[in-house]
C-alpha cells in the first residue's frame, strides 16, 4: 500500500475515532454542565492546569521518541517503561506532599484532596504510554481509535451517574480516572505487551534526547494554554475560569477533531521520510489545504450561531461564554495551519528551534492576558488574537525552512478553503440580517438549526459544484459515495 493510501485510511480511522469520542464528550458534557455548574468544571480546570503539565513530564516525551525513531527494538521499549514509571512515582509523591500548600495558595481547601486523587493516574500512565506508543509505530489507528470511544464512553457515563447523585466536581475526576484505567486494560488486552525494567544507556540518550525536547515543547504548549485559565482563576474565581473554559474548549473542537486526526498519521509519516523534502512538503502542504477546507465552515458557523448554540445547548447560565466563543472562533482558523506545521517541525527534529517559538508565545499570551484582563475574559479573548497570529507565522517559517517550502505556497493551499468559505460566510451574514435580531435569543434552537441547515447545503453545493483543481480528488470521491448512497 503506497504512503499515501496509508495516511488516508489511518487518518479516517482516527478521525472517526476522534469524532465518535468527541461526539460523546460534547454529549455527556452538555448533560453534566445542565446538572453540574461553571464553579465545578472551574475547579477541575484548575487542577488540570497543573496535572497536565507535570503529565507531559511524566512521559519525558520518549513515548513520542518511539513513535518518531527510524528503528527500535524491544529492550527500548523496556528502557523507556521503567523511566517514566521512576518518573511518575516520584511526580506522585511530589504532588501529595505540595497539595496543602497548593489549596492555600488558592484560598479552596477542596484542591488539597483533588490533587491527591485526580494525581493517581499518574501512576498508571507508564502502563498505557508503551503499549500505545507500539500501535502508533505500527500505524494501528483504527485499534487505538476503537480503544479511545470505549474508555471515553465508560468514563462518561461514570461521571453522569455521579454528578446525578450529587457528587459535584468529584464526579468529574473519578469519571477520568475510570476512563483510564478502562484504557489501560483495552491497550494491555490488544498488544499483549508484558511490562519489563531495562537499562541501556545508548537508548537513553538517543531516546531520552528526542523526548526532553518533545515534552519540554508539550508543558510550554500546554503553560501557554492555560496561563489565562490560571490568571482568571486567581483574579476573578472558579466561576470565571469554567466560562471562559468552555468557550476555549469548544473554539478548539473543530481543528482537535480534524487537524489533530490528521496530525497522528501526517507525523508519523513524514518521520518515516524526512530525509525526502519533496515528498514531506507536499504532504505538508495538502495536509493544510483539505484540513482548512473540511474545518473552515464549522468555525464560520460557529462565529454566527455562538451565542444561540450556548443558549440552545448549554442553558443560560452558560450565555456570558458566548462571546469569547465567537472571538475565539478565528483562533481557530489559525489552527488549521499550526497543526501540520508541528507535525513537520516534530518530524524533522526541529523541536530545539520550536521551543524558542513557544516560549516567546508564552510571554505573549501572559501578557495579552493582562492586559485583556480589566475586561473579564471577552478582552482575554480579544487580547489572545495577535499572539494566535504571531505563533502561526513563526510555526509555518520554522516549517518552510526545513523542507523548502514558501509562503506563496501556503496561500495556494489554503486557496480552496478562501474560494468555498467567503461565500458562505457572506450568505450566512445575510440570513443573520434578515432574521429578526431577538429571535436568536428567544428561539436559540430554531435560530441555530436553521443557520446550521442553510449554511451546510450552501456548503455542499459550494463543495460539490464549483471546480477546483486542488480538490479534484476529493470532489469526485465524494460525489461518487453520494451517487452510492442515492442508489
Amino acid at each position: 500500500m503506497s504512503l499515501g493510501n496509508k495516511i488516508r485510511i489511518n487518518t479516517s480511522w482516527v478521525l472517526g475515532g476522534n469524532l465518535s469520542t468527541r461526539v460523546f464528550q460534547f454529549i455527556a458534557g452538555v448533560m453534566l454542565a445542565r446538572i453540574l455548574v461553571p464553579e465545578d468544571f472551574g475547579l477541575l480546570v484548575t487542577i488540570q492546569i497543573f496535572t497536565g503539565t507535570l503529565g507531559f513530564l511524566a512521559g519525558g516525551g520518549m513515548g513520542e521518541a518511539l513513535v518518531q525513531a527510524k528503528k527500535v527494538d524491544e529492550q527500548d521499549f523496556k528502557v523507556v517503561f521503567t523511566a517514566q514509571l521512576v518518573i511518575c512515582v516520584l511526580i506522585y509523591t511530589t504532588l501529595f506532599a505540595v497539595s496543602p500548600f497548593f489549596s492555600d495558595w488558592f484560598n479552596e481547601p477542596i484542591y488539597t484532596d483533588l490533587l491527591r486523587v485526580s494525581g493517581l493516574s499518574f501512576i498508571f500512565r507508564p502502563f498505557s504510554n508503551i503499549p500505545r506508543a507500539k500501535l502508533r509505530r505500527d500505524m494501528q489507528f483504527k485499534k487505538i481509535s476503537l480503544i479511545n470511544i470505549v474508555a471515553m464512553a465508560f468514563g462518561a457515563i461514570i461521571s453522569i451517574l455521579l454528578a446525578l447523585i450529587d457528587f459535584g466536581v468529584w464526579a468529574l475526576i473519578i469519571g477520568g480516572l475510570t476512563g483510564t484505567l478502562c484504557s489501560l486494560f483495552l491497550l494491555f488486552n490488544e498488544t499483549k505487551w508484558v511490562p519489563g525494567f531495562a537499562y541501556r544507556k545508548d537508548s537513553l540518550k538517543r531516546l531520552g534526547g528526542y523526548g526532553i525536547k518533545s515534552s519540554t515543547n508539550e508543558i510550554i504548549l500546554h503553560i501557554r494554554k492555560q496561563i489565562p485559565n490560571l490568571i482568571i482563576s486567581r483574579t476573578l474565581g472558579a466561576g470565571q475560569v469554567g466560562l471562559f473554559n468552555k468557550a476555549d474548549s469548544l473554539s478548539a473542537l473543530p481543528s482537535q477533531i480534524i487537524g489533530g486526526s490528521t496530525y497522528q498519521t501526517v507525523f508519523r509519516a513524514l518521520s518515516s521520510i524526512q530525509t525526502n523534502l519533496d515528498q514531506s512538503k507536499y504532504i505538508y502542504f495538502r495536509t493544510i489545504s483539505l484540513i482548512s477546507v473540511y474545518t473552515f465552515p464549522l468555525y464560520i458557523g460557529l462565529f454566527w450561531t455562538a451565542k444561540a448554540f450556548i443558549l440552545f445547548v448549554y442553558g443560560e447560565k452558560w450565555v456570558a461564554s458566548s462571546m469569547p466563543l465567537q472571538i475565539l472562533t478565528i483562533a481557530g482558523l489559525l489552527n488549521c495551519i499550526i497543526i501540520p506545521s508541528g507535525a513537520v517541525n516534530a518530524a524533522q527534529n526541529l523541536l530545539g528551534k520550536e521551543m524558542r517559538i513557544q516560549i516567546e508565545a508564552l510571554l505573549l499570551f501572559i501578557i495579552a492576558t493582562l492586559i485583556g484582563l480589566p475586561w473579564g475574559i471577552i478582552g482575554i479573548a480579544a487580547a489572545l488574537l495577535p499572539c494566535y497570529l504571531y505563533f502561526t507565522l513563526r510555526m509555518v517559517n520554522l516549517a518552510n525552512k526545513s523542507i523548502h517550502g514558501k509562503y506563496s505556497d501556503l496561500l495556494m493551499a489554503l486557496k480552496p478553503a478562501l474560494i468555498l468559505n467567503i461565500p458562505l460566510f457572506i450568505v450566512l451574514l445575510a440570513i443573520d440580517k434578515i432574521i429578526p435580531e431577538s429571535f436568536s435569543t428567544t428561539h436559540p434552537g430554531q435560530y441555530f438549526l436553521s443557520m446550521v441547515m442553510s449554511g451546510g447545503l450552501v456548503y455542499i453545493i459550494l463543495f460539490l459544484f464549483i471546480p477546483l483543481h486542488a480538490l479534484k480528488t476529493e470532489q469526485d470521491r465524494w460525489k461518487k459515495l453520494l451517487r452510492f448512497k442515492m442508489v
